[in-house]
């Protein structure tokens, strides 16, 4: 990497430069479509090309998605490069995503030249209007990098505020003409996100609320979290022998395997882990956002006053006491909070014991695949059991192995019965939008694959896949190979479930006619077999692990398979 204190060089073109800067940074890969405006940068590409790689997606949702996959993986901002205009609005779902998540991420749009800004030239839209926090959109940051010579003050900056303080999406936009000046300015040295601590006294005031509690759970969320970090709150929670839940979404954070492992808190929350926070008389929320999820529509921890008594940790201090007055707030690190707690001295004895073995005994109760309400007695789980199917992905999938999805009802399965490992055993093994955008699954799992090297496995519903699934060509270009499980139920599931339960039997809009989904995956590069049996998806699945290529595994799924707990029939009946 570059000297930041080298002596300056000759002029190059500010698009090198900002290449550059991103080498500096650490980068080693970045994704993105291309775009006439943002031609020097791809050309410092080239230059960089063994210093760096650039993925090429096929639409820049897609590319977003693996940058925001990226961010979560590493720790660090992912990158992602698009054109103006079209390039940039199809990419902000992505940034949307990463902004709901607080997932560190870079979106660097190409723009019009300076000499044409304002005058609505071709493609030419108002960035900070569109993605900026001023008018409440969903970045952190919107900035426009008029001067070559300051390009690597924005790109420093632009890293610093992805990581710093509530993680989350920063946009920068290169002017057509700035990205070809000549400069000789250099990068700025690798920006590391901020340390922060815990004042003894707020570590004093928890402890107190712990000596006077009965009922206490921790729910613990959000981004910033290491392996260390996650092995010390892992240290806190079983010298004070507390029940821990993942908010929704973050079901890596906290060793599922644990015995002191509550489940996750979304979706679909088991209603005896529901009740349990309802009944709580201490909640310890460390890291999460308490979003309309992960509180079952602001229902468990009723806003903006819980009657539980709330201690609300966040790296963020403009996301404490907004929706809920927590009687103890602490704006911190995940790694620094982790540390701090897991040398808060405990008792030698607690009187909840009891409290976190029952949590652990519904978590596993939970586990035990049941018969779907409203389903024949003949078929109780319909034709393929995808809870056996979640557990022989259990069986046959890598320790590391990451898993992915986007939005919809297909991922309740997955996220009902399958088992993190937890972050604290080495690696982050989810990647899954609380923002609930459809899409996500296929280019992230994709994206980890070729970041990380370890299986990846992506399930995905049909109208979900459609959403991406031309970022099979990615994968097949770059190398990647990833898994997918594609249940498809020939509609879009979700809304029709909502449809059913709040106007009986008047389908409008939720109906799919789908295109041959392993022909398609065959004609991109992949392997693609169709499973329509339960017994016949373990040899599937270990076809895909050993195959070259990524692999599709199509599961035709019945409508009334709709849930993990009710058939699509009683969703209408309304019993």
């Amino acid at each position: 990497m570059q000297d930041a204190q080298a002596p300056r060089t000759q002029d190059q073109m500010a698009g090198h430069l900002l290449v550059e800067c991103l080498v500096e940074q650490g980068v080693t890969t970045a994704f993105g479509v291309p775009g006439e405006s943002f031609l020097a940068v791809l050309d410092g590409f080239h230059t960089y090309h063994d210093r760096i790689r650039f993925i090429v997606n096929r639409q820049e949702g897609g590319a977003a998605f693996m940058a925001d996959a990226q961010g979560r993986l590493t720790g660090r901002p992912g990158i992602c490069f698009v054109t103006r205009g079209p390039g940039a609005t199809n990419a902000s779902i992505g940034v949307h995503t990463a902004f709901q998540d607080s997932t560190p991420m870079i979106l660097f749009v190409g723009d019009v030249g300076s000499d044409f800004r304002d005058r609505e030239a071709f493609q030419e839209v108002d960035y900070a209007s569109f993605f900026g926090p001023s008018t409440k959109g969903f970045a952190k940051r919107v900035e426009r990098v008029d001067s070559a010579d300051r390009l690597p003050e924005y790109v420093a900056r632009a890293f610093a505020t992805a990581m710093n303080g509530r993680p989350g999406p920063v946009v920068l936009v290169l002017p057509e003409d700035m990205l070809t000046q000549r400069t000789a300015a250099r990068p700025l040295a690798c920006v590391e996100p901020a340390e922060t601590w815990c004042s003894p006294k707020a570590m004093a005031d928890l402890r107190a609320m712990l000596m006077e509690a009965k009922r206490p759970l921790v729910i613990t969320g959000g981004t910033g979290w290491t392996p260390e970090s996650a092995l010390a709150l892992q240290h806190f929670a079983e010298h004070w022998q507390l029940p821990v839940a993942n908010a929704f979404r973050f079901q890596d954070l906290f060793d599922n395997s644990h015995p002191q492992y509550a489940g996750d808190i979304g979706i679909a929350v088991n209603p005896r882990l529901a009740e349990r926070v309802r009944e709580s008389d201490l909640v310890i929320a460390i890291g999460p956002r308490l979003g309309e999820m992960t509180t079952s529509g602001y229902t468990l921890l009723e806003a903006p006053r819980s009657r539980q008594k709330l201690v609300h940790f966040h790296g963020g201090a403009d996301e404490l006491n907004r929706v809920y007055q927590a009687d103890l707030t602490v704006a911190i690190s995940m790694s620094a909070a982790a540390v701090s707690l897991a040398e808060l001295q405990a008792p030698a004895t607690v009187p909840w014991g009891e409290w976190t073995r029952a949590a652990q005994a519904d978590y596993r109760a939970n586990l035990e695949p049941q018969p779907l309400a409203g389903m024949s007695s003949e078929s109780p789980r319909g034709a393929v059991d995808m809870a056996a199917v979640i557990g022989l992905m259990q069986k046959h999938l890598p320790k590391d192995a990451v898993l992915s999805n986007g939005a919809g009802n297909f991922a309740s399965w997955i996220h009902r019965y399958f088992r993190y490992r937890g972050l604290a055993n080495g690696h982050r093994t989810q990647l899954a939008p609380t923002g609930g955008a459809m899409g996500y699954g296929v280019p992230a799992g994709i994206a980890a694959n070729l970041l990380t090297g370890r299986v990846t496995l992506t399930i995905a519903g049909d109208g979900d896949f459609l959403m991406n699934g031309q970022e099979l060509a990615t994968a097949a270009q770059f190398g990647g190979k990833s898994i997918i499980v594609l249940l498809n139920n020939s509609m879009l599931g979700t809304i029709r479930m909502h449809q059913e339960r709040e106007y009986p039997a008047r389908l409008s809009g939720t109906e799919l006619r789908n295109p041959d989904f392993c022909g398609l995956a065959r004609a991109y590069g992949f392997a693609a077999e169709r499973v329509t049996r339960t017994d016949d998806f373990e040899a599937a699945l270990l076809r895909a692990l050993e195959a070259p290529t990524g692999t599709l595994i199509e599961i035709p799924l019945e409508q009334e398979v709709i849930t993990t707990r009710a058939s699509l029939s009683r969703i209408r009946g309304g019993a």
